[in-house]
């Protein structure tokens, strides 16, 4: 693969690309010096789960190392401390350094579900931070301005509304640019709320007498709701860990006006193959509804397996358009035969409260044998094996 080809792969569903003539030189040279490329990733391990989300940025650090590029995973446990103030209103809780550690651990044996690990060197940052004394901070923070730092819309928006900055926050883009210092890093790779502190590296490395890297940014992914982007906090995350009927369920609700971006960024799809897509959408040719079970199971065939897929496909067919139950249910033992419904959906952990519960059972989302219950306060006289269903996906066996 020449150059030029490489580049319209490393360009396909990307945001920034800062700038594209240095990153042409780049591929020239490792091309011409028979050398890999160090793609820069860095994560603060602040939470221990990667959802779909998370894979936009490691789909494409998988595409450079396709290319034969080496990925630098670089884990912030010293910078996960402090926390990344991008796209916060306020100062971030800082993390224990035994939260950080396990978070670590967990965080690693996920992406290498995508990464491939002869491919990828893993770093941590503390082992060139924790050694810095008062003099390297020092010349640290005089290669940056205040104004600079202010030009950031987080701090911007938090200053002008008379919101706490502290000092240790305007530390974080200067501590996360200097790791680009450390690892000599070609290339950064970030969603778009990083493009900030990605920039920041680019100027410390001109202040170290490095080449500046290469600047790349992804779109952020929005969730299962298809407006705010996914997050486990907002409920509409899907994880790559999860239980394939599930990963399957969620991609099948997912609005219709995010399916292709879906497409473009947690598939191989080329971007012919894209448009093409798109093109049968808008002429009917393809119903949505048969593409989104064409994207569940792309997703589901690379986390699980091609005969995974096929099976959650058969189940959804039958439970949805056969309205059929599903094979398999999981099973929940009440202890008395008269018990509040909403008791039951809190005990067997489908609501977290008894109000969540009742909320459910008064939108129609809950049924007895098939049957819609709506009375929030309904007792269930237990005599024979019974199924509880609760929105479109949760079925148990109650006995």
């Amino acid at each position: 693969m020449d150059f030029l080809d490489e580049l319209k792969a490393i360009e396909w569903g990307t945001i920034d690309l800062i700038s594209q003539n240095e990153l042409i030189d780049l591929l020239k040279e490792s091309k011409q010096e028979n050398r890999p490329l160090r793609i820069k990733f860095g994560v603060d391990p602040t939470a221990p789960d990667i959802h779909l989300g998370h894979t936009v940025v490691l789909r494409k650090l998988r595409a450079f190392q396709e290319l034969g590029h080496e990925v630098i995973f670089l884990i912030g446990d010293f910078t996960a401390q402090i926390g990344d103030p991008s796209g916060k209103s306020k100062t971030r809780i800082r993390l224990s350094p035994e939260k950080i550690a396990k978070n670590s651990q967990t965080y690693q044996e996920q992406v290498f579900k995508i990464l491939d690990p002869k491919k990828t060197q893993v770093v941590y940052n503390s082992s060139w931070l924790c050694k810095m004394n008062l003099h390297h901070i020092i010349k640290l923070t005089s290669l940056y301005t205040v104004a600079r730092m202010l030009e950031r819309d987080d701090f911007k928006n938090r200053y002008e509304a008379g919101k706490e900055i502290t000092i240790l926050e305007f530390l974080y883009p200067l501590l996360q640019g200097y790791d680009s210092v450390e690892i000599k890093a070609d290339i950064e790779i970030g969603g778009t709320e990083q493009k900030f502190n990605l920039l920041v590296g680019r100027a410390l490395q001109k202040e170290y007498g490095q080449k500046p890297q290469v600047v790349l940014t992804l779109p952020i992914l929005e969730g299962t709701d298809g407006v705010r982007k996914m997050s486990k906090s907002y409920n509409n995350y899907i994880g790559i860990f999860e239980p394939p009927k599930e990963i399957f369920g969620k991609i099948m609700s997912i609005p219709d006006h995010i399916m292709l971006k879906y497409y473009q960024l947690l598939t191989d799809i080329s971007e012919g193959d894209l448009n093409e897509l798109r093109e049968s959408l808008k002429n009917g040719q393809i119903h949505p509804k048969e593409a989104k079970k064409d994207l569940a199971k792309n997703i589901i065939s690379f986390y699980y397996s091609q005969q995974i897929a096929a099976q959650e496909e058969k189940e959804f067919e039958k439970i949805f358009k056969y309205r059929k139950l599903p094979d398999e249910l999981e099973e929940y033992k009440i202890d008395t035969p008269n018990k509040k419904l909403a008791d039951i959906i809190v005990e067997a952990k489908i609501a977290k409260s008894k109000g969540e519960a009742r909320r459910l059972i008064s939108q129609g989302a809950v049924k007895i044998n098939q049957n819609k219950v709506i009375e929030i306060d309904y007792t269930l006289n237990l005599k024979e094996e019974t199924t509880l269903q609760v929105g479109k996906r949760r079925f148990i066996r109650l006995t």
